[in-house]
């Protein structure tokens, strides 16, 4: 299956801007994506415990099962007030 990849702030810099179509295999989850990202770009890793995602929109946890065409934000954590 193939998701789309959108990065935010710090993550930007290191995935690079705009949209990424991922390959992964069908029933992954968040968890899987993030695995794929962090062996394309192992300094991913350190920030695993920050990033946050989003699947079509809502704010999800790292065992969500994805579906083709999903479209995936990963961001760090922010704040409001």
């Amino acid at each position: 299956m193939t998701v789309d990849v959108l990065a935010f702030a710090g993550l930007r810099d290191v995935l690079g801007p705009g949209r990424r179509a991922i390959q992964l295999r069908d029933g992954a989850t968040l968890a899987d994506l993030w695995a794929e990202l962090v062996r394309e770009r192992p300094q991913l890793a350190a920030l695993a415990r920050s990033t946050r995602f989003a699947c079509n929109g809502r704010m999800a946890q790292p065992g969500l099962a994805l579906a083709d065409g999903d479209e995936v934000a990963v961001m760090p954590p922010f704040g409001g007030g």
